[in-house]
């Protein structure tokens, strides 16, 4: 078994297929989606740095968000275009585990942080006159510090895990490595590391959801109690994060109608591309959502915009 799991350097990624004219199109498609992502991205980073009526809890969660959605889509779509390009379609071990590695703790970090976001506006509409003294810059700082320890700790313990697994097989019928992947390319009983990924689910997904269903449940009482106006202006606070929350849940959603290995009704290319649909929906609509649906950003849009052009005027 130990001999197996040495030898195995590289995996063949089978859910390509092989390279059509369909495949540049892919590659084309791809690309302009992972450009457009990296530069609305980017471009909410540098609004949220660069303005300082921006620099309260709720835009730091965001830059937070931006950086971390950054990095998932960096960790699928860039070595996914070179292997649509490729004719090999190969992976190494190293590079494997370290895609399921970072693109777990995406996935981690993603859902921590809307809990955090979602924590501040449960804070802003059912304690506003204490939001001042809760919220602060250094506790939302630290909030989203153990959002970022946690999630690469529990995902570094599923990564040594797995990575104790001998392999019998290299050959992944998938775009890119993940943890069902590698358990069924195993040799032996993965039973204990099932238990573990139960486990995950529950710290990692049920519990941060649990946190931000009660907090919306609470903002929702308190916005029936209040009056038209109020309930109007706690419902446009709210709404960019909700939409943000929505994103997420479709793109699980997708991302668990993906890995089905057979299906009778959606083709298999469609199945390949629902399986990395998280790693595109979330970081390319997400600052899109927030830039357009909050005034606050909007408005430090136009201040940065002004500025930078009065600073270049001739």
């Amino acid at each position: 078994m130990e001999s197996i799991h040495n030898i195995t350097t590289t995996f063949v990624l089978s859910g390509f297929g092989k390279t059509t004219s369909v495949t540049y199109f892919y590659f084309a498609c791809s690309f302009v989606l992972y450009a457009v992502t990296i530069l609305v991205n980017i471009f909410l980073i540098a609004m949220i740095v660069l303005e300082k009526s921006l620099h309260g809890p709720m835009y730091i969660c965001l830059c937070h968000l931006a950086v971390n959605e950054l990095c998932g889509s960096t960790t699928i779509l860039p070595h996914l275009m070179a292997n649509l390009l490729s004719e090999t379609k190969t992976i190494s071990y190293s590079a494997c585990f370290a895609q399921f590695f970072f693109s777990y703790t995406y996935v981690t970090a993603e859902l921590t942080v809307l809990t955090v976001m979602a924590y501040d506006r449960y804070i802003a509409i059912c304690n506003p006159l204490r939001y001042g003294s809760i919220m602060t810059n250094a506790k939302t700082q630290k909030l989203l510090l153990f959002a970022w320890t946690y999630s690469l700790f529990i995902n570094l313990t599923a990564l040594i895990l797995y990575l104790r697994l001998p392999l019998c097989s290299s050959t992944i019928d998938k775009l890119f490595c993940d943890n069902v992947t590698v358990i069924n390319l195993s040799c032996v009983d993965t039973s204990t590391i099932n238990i573990y990924g139960l486990f995950l689910i529950v710290i990692c997904f049920v519990i941060p959801l649990i946190v931000i269903v009660y907090s919306y449940l609470e903002i929702l009482i308190v916005c029936f109690k209040a009056s038209k106006e109020a309930r109007a202006k706690a419902f446009n606070t709210c709404l960019s994060h909700l939409l943000s929350f929505f994103i997420f849940i479709i793109g699980v959603f997708l991302v668990l109608i993906g890995s089905r290995e057979k299906s009778e009704i959606v083709p298999g290319s469609v199945m390949s591309i629902l399986s990395f649909a998280f790693f595109i929906i979330p970081p390319l609509f997400n600052p899109i959502i927030y830039g357009m649906k909050t005034e606050s950003i909007k408005t430090g849009i136009k201040n940065v915009l002004v500025i930078q052009f009065k600073v270049h005027r001739p």
